[in-house]
């Protein structure tokens, strides 16, 4: 049965109210101010009923048994997660982007952003503030970390109990289709982050309506959500339409959905799969285009193969395979999930490969692990030098601009660029920003609030030595993790973000670059010297990069004839605050931690 849950509102007027309860003897709407009335039992355990009873704005309960609860697909929470529902027409609002067209996604250029520490406001109307920043700087997707409602008003956005309410201290669904409809008049698609695979621990009601939970598989988070259990079904059809009301009702462009490997289905037609069907099914009956992009670290092409070869029929996925192998070369630690790459050699593999990890064996695994990537399109690979997770989930949130030199730091911006991948950036990330990144909640529960602080102590008790990990509970943690754009334009900052805006526009211009052809592509590497040299091209343009992540000068050799080439790009030039270029005698001497960008006489 595919009901759309909750309150909708229908041509004529009245509301159509729909509750999945299959555990209750007897379910009621209770308007706050009015008189509850009786919901009619229907198959499968579903409740409906169609009044004028209830009008757009008003706010309501579910009575089931007599227990006053609010609704689990309610479309804003007001009062946030202990509060009543609201009753929202989401087809009410006015566009005025006209009709806009989604860009290719081979066109997409990442900005992925926080809603609360992106602007001083830490609303919709922030960043919408700051769109002409964006544009100018030359993304044209940005990608929306979770604003489904959260417990209090600072959270990551993970910690959702409400997947179709919108954050009200964010804006709440009018703030979150204004923004939506300001991009598209910017030129910018939208993504948005999306969790499937847990519901937050702090007014999750939803063990009081349904199986919703199945004890069959565990997560970190506990019980899986129950996608092929008794009770599946409506589950399923939850979360599908879900992802649809997105689409359709708020014009997001694209959904990046958290974690699919902790969504366990081991149904015969996998939940993914069935949300792509009835997301291309939608597609038909609006002329619209919306992609799906999942985050997995399983290294299996299943997930991103087309319905018609029996895969799950996603768009794209995130690579934590490129980042960690960059991290690596740029001289970061080898710990933790960083363990299993020695850097230059693995850079140079997950160019060529996308995944590093394609049915060889992973000794921090100790198995074999991944699939190969034959015939998947660049298309289909979204790369980063840093995230939201490897930032925040750092101790002390730092960014790569603590971490690492301001040389390193353009280097390995350009790695991104020079990919046959989608790139992503992480706010603040175009300028240098040196405010940490860190993990930070605001629950009212006491003993969960413990369990946090003390989670998190855990976590890092090896850290000791550089001090004890920050409050996550502690407002004082959310606000040093704001971007403080008053760095913009003042010295390095500035110089990077103009860094920035000449490497993105060089992609633009470059069909070597911006053509993401996997087959079109060369990749060697010196281990010993730290080099690596990366040819693209397309029809008769060719594009040579030359990167050096050592500390020295390098003499390398080129791919081509160096008369035949012209250097078009010099992270060491003094433009960029580098130390400059290096004379040539037969072969090219690059800087240390510089990249070095030649294309043939035919651009």
């Amino acid at each position: 049965m595919n009901l759309l849950p909750g309150i909708s509102l229908l041509a004529d007027g009245s509301a159509n109210v729909v509750l999945w309860a299959p555990y209750a003897q007897k379910v009621a709407l209770a308007p706050v101010n009015g008189q509850a009335i009786p919901l009619e039992k229907k198959e499968r355990g579903y409740w409906q009923l169609q009044t004028r009873e209830i009008k757009p704005n008003d706010t309501y309960w579910f009575t089931v048994d007599d227990q006053k609860l609010p609704d689990p697909a309610s479309r804003f929470q007001s009062e946030g997660v202990h509060g009543p529902s609201c009753f929202i027409d989401l087809n009410s609002f006015k566009r005025t982007a006209g009709d806009w067209e989604n860009h290719p996604l081979e066109q997409y250029l990442i900005y992925e952003l926080h809603t609360g520490t992106f602007s001083v406001g830490g609303d919709f109307a922030g960043i919408i503030d700051k769109l002409p920043h964006l544009k100018s700087l030359g993304v044209n997707a940005i990608e929306i970390m979770p604003v489904a409602q959260f417990p209090g008003e600072r959270n990551w956005g993970y910690d959702g109990v409400f997947p179709y309410a919108v954050q009200n201290s964010y804006g709440g669904p009018e703030g979150l289709m204004a923004l939506v409809d300001a991009c598209h008049q910017n030129g910018i698609a939208v993504v948005l982050d999306v969790v499937y695979n847990h519901i937050g621990p702090e007014g999750n009601y939803f063990p009081q309506f349904g199986p919703y939970f199945t004890d069959k598989y565990h997560t970190p988070w506990g019980n899986a959500v129950n996608f092929d259990d008794a009770g599946c079904d409506e589950v399923r059809n939850y979360f599908i339409q879900n992802a649809l009301m997105w689409f359709r009702d708020f014009r997001i462009d694209a959904l990046r959905l958290d974690a699919v490997h902790a969504i366990k289905d081991f149904s015969p037609v996998h939940f993914l799969r069935e949300l792509k069907q009835r997301v291309d099914e939608l597609m038909q009956e609006t002329g619209r285009t919306h992609y799906l992009i999942v985050e997995s670290d399983l290294n299996d092409t299943r997930f991103i193969e087309p319905l018609a070869d029996k895969g799950f029929g996603m768009d794209a996925q995130w690579i934590d395979e490129f980042h960690h192998a960059l991290r690596v070369s740029a001289g970061g630690e080898r710990n933790g999930y960083y363990a299993d790459f020695n850097g230059i050699v693995h850079l140079a593999k997950a160019y060529d490969c996308a995944y590093v990890y394609d049915g060889i064996y992973s000794p921090e695994r100790q198995k074999t692990f991944g699939t190969k990537t034959t015939g998947r399109p660049g298309s289909q690979f979204i790369v980063f030098s840093q995230n939201h997770d490897h930032v925040g989930n750092r101790m002390l949130g730092e960014r790569s601009s603590t971490l690492f030199s301001f040389e390193m730091q353009k280097l390995m911006a350009a790695t991104l660029m020079v990919s046959p991948f989608i790139p992503m950036l992480f706010m603040g990330e175009e300028w240098s920003e040196t405010n940490p990144f860190l993990y930070f909640v605001s629950h009212t529960d006491e003993d969960l609030i413990a369990a946090v602080r003390k989670g998190r102590k855990e976590e890092f008790k090896a850290f000791h030595a550089q001090g004890e990990a920050p409050d996550p509970q502690a407002e004082d943690t959310f606000l040093k993790s704001k971007l403080n754009w008053d760095n913009v334009d003042n010295d390095q900052h500035h110089v990077m973000l103009k860094y920035y805006k000449s490497l993105i526009a060089l992609r633009k211009q470059l069909p070597a670059l911006h053509q993401l052809n996997r087959d079109n592509l060369k990749v060697t590497y010196n281990e010993e010297k730290q080099t690596l040299q990366l040819h693209r091209w397309h029809n008769d343009q060719h594009v040579f990069c030359l990167m050096n992540f050592s500390s020295e000068q390098r003499a390398l050799h080129l791919f081509a004839d160096e008369s035949e080439l012209k250097q078009i790009f010099n992270s060491a030039a003094t433009e960029w605050n580098g130390p400059g270029s290096v004379a040539t005698d037969g072969r090219v001497t690059i800087q240390p931690q510089a990249i070095i960008i030649y294309t043939n006489n035919h651009v």
